[in-house]
């Protein structure tokens, strides 16, 4: 198949670990593991006119994706997040304001979103009013058939009803974690429900726009619900060395797999093969092994 068009718009960042410092933010860490799976992928986000900013372009060029889209800041900072690991799991302090809090709505973003096959977008780039309504005009001019996949990347303090239901509503798919599921339903004040497939429903009652919901759990797999079907995978054991990006990977194979026709097992399979892959590796844009991709292409 012809190469699709995918874009991530929002936080492009550096993750500052006690050791080292990654570049990554979730639809910057999407677009490259899209791009990484054989897809035309671009970046869209902002970067400081600072040594973060210079150094996350140089990082980039290494890589599959495209960042001629990337919008420099003569005012404010490159992004920047301290990362703290404990048993493999990431706490964050998100500083700011950063240059990806200032998203421009350009001509050039416009004509891109008018042609993508596929956008993914969250929540946390929607802290500042700029960025919200840039991403949010962005999104609606895509292409009916386009798939709208909202991320959902609650990080405290930075969590608002407003973004989570203006993002929602025009959302193709829908994509948690199990921890979120219970916050995303408080902050929409719908009932609370202890079941996964329920809490899933629930969302595609309330929100006619979607088509597909998806929930991680880590290292129990995942839960994909559409309105005709649903699929639960148990997940794939791996040694895990830290689990920065593993949702973005599984985001990016799943869309991928969508974008070809795939079934809804064939979809969670390549997605939960992705994520856990990403899992055993370091940061949350490590290249992808001809094998892995392969065998995600192969099913």
């Amino acid at each position: 198949m012809e190469p699709r068009l995918i874009l991530g718009i929002g936080e492009l960042l550096w993750d500052v670990l006690p050791e080292s410092e990654r570049l990554g933010g979730a639809p910057a860490n999407f677009a490259v593991m899209a791009a990484w799976l054989g897809n035309r992928a671009a970046i869209l986000s902002r970067i400081g006119c600072d040594e973060l900013g210079r150094g996350a372009v140089e990082t980039l060029k290494e890589l599959p994706v495209d960042t001629e889209f990337l919008q420099i800041d003569a005012s404010h900072e490159t992004g920047r997040v301290t990362v703290a690991l404990e048993n493999g799991q990431p706490g964050y302090t998100i500083h700011e304001p950063a240059a990806w809090d200032f998203l421009e709505l350009s001509d050039e973003w416009v004509s891109l979103a008018k042609q993508a096959d596929a956008i993914c977008f969250g929540t946390l780039a929607q802290r500042n009013p700029a960025s919200r309504q840039t991403i949010q005009e962005l999104v609606s001019q895509t292409r009916v058939e386009c798939l709208r996949v909202f991320d959902v990347n609650l990080r405290a303090p930075h969590v608002f009803a407003e973004v989570v239901e203006e993002s929602l509503e025009p959302a193709s798919i829908l994509k948690m974690n199990d921890q979120e599921v219970p916050q995303v339903l408080e902050l929409l004040g719908l009932p609370a429900e202890r079941d996964l497939r329920t809490a899933a429903c629930r969302f595609l009652r309330e929100f006619p726009a979607l088509r597909l919901v998806a929930v991680t759990r880590g290292s129990n797999g995942s839960l994909l619900v559409a309105r005709e079907e649903s699929h639960e995978n148990s997940g794939i054991p791996v040694e895990v060395v830290d689990t920065i990006g593993a949702g973005d990977a599984f985001t990016a194979a799943m869309t991928y797999t969508l974008l070809r026709g795939a079934d809804l097992a064939t979809v969670n399979q390549a997605a939960t093969l992705c994520g856990a892959w990403v899992a055993s590796q370091v940061g949350g844009m490590p290249p992808l092994p001809e094998e892995i991709r392969s065998a995600i292409a192969g099913l």
